[in-house]
């Protein structure tokens, strides 16, 4: 899974989801994408479960790119732990996503197989989404 290499800082606030992609909005190396239309945390496992489904569908065939990379701790202290004692320690790793936001993109596919593949990659993301493409 990913999750990067050294942070900054170990522990970070939750920060805020209000308006929309302002990066990251366009497609920049595939024909189609999947563009996210509603505002959230995507983890890195989501993440992967989506590549996983997009690489079966097309049968290992194209070119895919991943767009977001989750950089964002999210800590969680242990079960049954009394209130204070400071916070949790890091355990997975998120991106927060806004609306616009492009995902995954592709390229050396069929139009159809592109869209369906993105459908199943879809049912993986905790958001509504849509394909987009150049033309």
């Amino acid at each position: 899974m990913l999750s990067p290499k050294r942070v900054k800082w170990r522990r970070v606030h939750r920060g805020r989801y209000a308006g929309f992609a302002t990066r990251g909005n366009n497609l920049s190396f595939g024909d189609y994408g999947l563009m996210v239309t509603e505002a959230g945390r995507l983890t890195a496992r989501q993440l992967e479960a989506g590549r996983i489904a997009i690489s079966r569908s097309v049968k290992r065939g194209g070119k895919l790119w991943l767009r977001v990379f989750p950089d964002m701790p999210v800590t969680k202290k242990p079960a049954e732990t009394r209130m204070g004692s400071g916070k949790g320690s890091p355990e997975y790793w998120v991106v927060k996503m806004q609306p616009g936001r492009i995902v995954y993109e592709m390229n050396g596919v069929t139009k159809e197989q592109a869209e369906e593949a993105f459908r199943l990659a879809s049912y993986k993301l905790p958001f509504k989404t849509k394909v987009v493409s150049r033309d």
